[in-house]
């Protein structure tokens, strides 16, 4: 396990009125298909999925020292060893399971969880894409944290994280999705 937390105090040359806090929790697991094919994945997602899907935002919430209820987004990542597949990263966090887990401890979250994926060696960063738990045309909360842990993964290795936000970006002044469509006369559903 590892966990990262960032406090930013000031953006821009200006304070921030209320600090803008993100945590990241990773686990890293050793991936059973590394160096070889396998093509049913179903137990590598019974392994993992559920028990990642609950670990990780319930630590990552509890870094912020906030609820889930008070958490306003997130997103998830997983980072493959080089002896193995980004479907096997894949695999673990794109399953309902997984992510009905980080919505549920995250309030009843309602969007889908950016996700970012790839392959790579001890020390690579991977960037986790964040959004708004409940509405992803909230532009304020679009972001991404830049990750990595120093030794990992290893070859036979896969790093799986979550992000959680207190709230958006400092300073947020682009609008969101919701204003730009309703003064272009467009459906915002």
């Amino acid at each position: 396990m590892y966990t990262v937390l960032e406090e930013t105090f000031i953006e821009g040359y200006k304070k921030v009125e209320i600090p803008v806090r993100v945590a990241v929790v990773a686990a890293v697991i050793r991936n059973p298909y590394a160096g070889k094919y396998v093509e049913d994945l179903q137990p590598l997602i019974d392994t993992y999925s559920a028990n990642l899907g609950q670990l990780l935002p319930t630590k990552a919430l509890e870094a912020l020292g906030i609820t889930g209820e008070e958490c306003e987004a997130y997103g998830k990542a997983a980072l493959v060893g080089i002896d193995g597949e980004i479907e096997h990263g894949s695999a673990i966090i794109h399953t309902m399971i997984f992510g009905n887990e980080i919505r549920k401890i995250c309030g009843d979250a309602k969007t889908l969880l950016p996700s970012a994926e790839k392959r790579g060696t001890a020390g690579a960063s991977i960037d986790l894409a964040i959004k708004h738990k409940m509405d992803p045309k909230v532009r304020s909360h679009h972001m991404s944290f830049e990750f990595r842990i120093p030794d990992a993964p290893r070859a036979d290795e896969i790093l799986v994280a979550v992000a959680v936000t207190s709230s958006g970006r400092a300073h947020p002044r682009i609008g969101s999705l919701h204003s730009e469509l309703a003064a272009q006369g467009e459906d915002q559903d």
